[in-house]
């Protein structure tokens, strides 16, 4: 199986750096990154490790779903998916993922509201990346299939 790789090139300190963070394996793009902007409400422009963990648990859930609906007998006909994944304080000291929240919304044929419910269940539990995560305190699934 293959190996991903990032590269994240900082200067300065916590406060006053900042990075890029490359995405060398695909070599699609480099995304700025900053402390203080992680942890403010508003990005202006930069990425952050909470929403690339986003973006790579957003993905491989849909691509996990699909492959659960399938073995279910159903058949895609799209699947929007969303993370929102929530930086905090840590109480041991320092900051941590407090919560991830998994948000689908199902067009698929051959399955009914429960055989949709079971597959998107599990497909959280199966996802690759919802494993790596397992040290995350909660990860919430809201899954509905919509006609």
């Amino acid at each position: 199986m293959p190996t991903r790789t990032a590269r994240t090139a900082w200067t300065g300190g916590l406060q006053d750096g900042s990075g890029q963070v490359e995405l060398a394996s695909s070599g699609v793009g480099k995304f700025d990154v900053s402390f203080p902007k992680r942890t403010a409400d508003a990005a202006d422009g930069t990425t952050s490790p909470e929403e690339l963990i986003a973006a790579a648990h957003s993905s491989c859930y849909a691509m996990a779903l699909s492959g659960q609906i399938g073995n279910a007998g159903g058949t895609v006909r799209s699947l929007d998916v969303n993370a929102d994944v929530t930086l905090g304080p840590d109480p041991a000291g320092g900051f941590h993922i407090s919560n991830i929240k998994l948000t689908v919304r199902g067009r698929v044929d051959g399955l009914d509201a429960a055989g949709f419910q079971a597959a998107a269940e599990g497909a959280k539990v199966g996802c690759p990346i919802s494993k790596a995560l397992a040290g995350v305190g909660t990860i919430e699934l809201d899954a509905a299939l919509e006609s």
